[in-house]
């Protein structure tokens, strides 16, 4: 008979007692996302009986006040291409780092580092300024163009530790049929490198997708507002209907996670570092 270990035991107390205290949050945005205003006024958050209904998602999604279908094109305009550019140009500046050698190598990936440690709000005012000069504010592109590089840093930090796994025997014997670095790399490394590029595809994605700082300083029209900007709005000035907001709060969720459960498992191994195999 296995022996369950009492270290064991009491770390998986506390993982699900944590995972219980974040889950309760969410549960209460559920159950106040199905059920009516008035029932939420009354009788509260958690209240498990009521009458329980979609007309607060109907409302969200279909109201021309909220225009929430709108926000959720404007997120995938900004998102999908704030995604897909860092990952090419930060795989290839990956690549340069890990298989290179230059005269500033160390000090260039020691900045890379240093970028990572920055905060947004200590960047925003000199980005704004950069934005204003180049006619980029208010526009889907000077948004795209922000993200892009503020993801280059991690993702270059990222792929660099994954090419430095990668075996070099398969680039050589390339080489020795005539292979340059440029085929190398397009046809055989990033194909070894799916996997991570995938991981790093999947973190970008949600932070983007979620991100509502830069939004709220460089986006000003309420039609180019994203999903983000578009659950903040839904708030009113006098009154706040808590079944509407939750709905669009979990409207906004879904995106992210419906993307998290189809590719968890790269998901997990971006997060933990490539520790996990399988």
């Amino acid at each position: 008979m296995r022996r369950v270990s009492l270290t064991g035991l009491l770390t998986n107390a506390v993982v699900w007692a944590l995972a219980v205290v974040w889950a309760l949050p969410v549960v209460g945005l559920l159950m106040v996302s199905v059920r009516p205003f008035s029932e939420v006024v009354v009788h509260g958050w958690w209240t498990p009986y009521g009458h329980f209904t979609l007309n607060n998602y109907v409302e969200v999604l279909f109201d021309p006040a909220y225009a929430f279908l709108q926000g959720y094109l404007n997120s995938f305009i900004v998102t999908i291409p704030s995604t897909i550019i860092p990952i090419l140009l930060a795989a290839m500046a990956a690549y340069g780092f890990s298989h290179f050698s230059f005269p500033i190598k160390n000090y260039l990936f020691l900045t890379l580092l240093l970028i990572m440690a920055v905060p947004q709000q200590m960047v925003v005012i000199p980005l704004y300024f950069m934005l204003r000069n180049a006619h980029l504010i208010n526009t889907f592109l000077g948004l795209i163009l922000i993200h892009s590089s503020w993801g280059l840093a991690w993702i270059t930090f990222f792929m660099h530790n994954f090419f430095k796994m990668l075996p070099r025997e398969i680039e050589e014997a390339a080489m020795v049929d005539g292979a340059g670095y440029f085929t190398i790399f397009f046809t055989i490394v990033l194909r070894l490198s799916m996997p991570a590029l995938l991981s790093a595809s999947v973190i970008q994605f949600t932070w983007v997708w979620s991100d509502f700082f830069f939004a709220l300083m460089f986006l000003i029209s309420p039609d180019k507002y994203v999903v983000t900007q578009k659950v903040a709005y839904i708030r009113g000035e006098y009154h706040i209907d808590w079944g509407l907001l939750s709905a669009g709060s979990v409207l906004t969720m879904l995106v992210p996670l419906l993307l998290y459960a189809f590719l968890q498992k790269y998901f997990i191994r971006g997060m933990v570092g490539w520790t996990v195999k399988g």
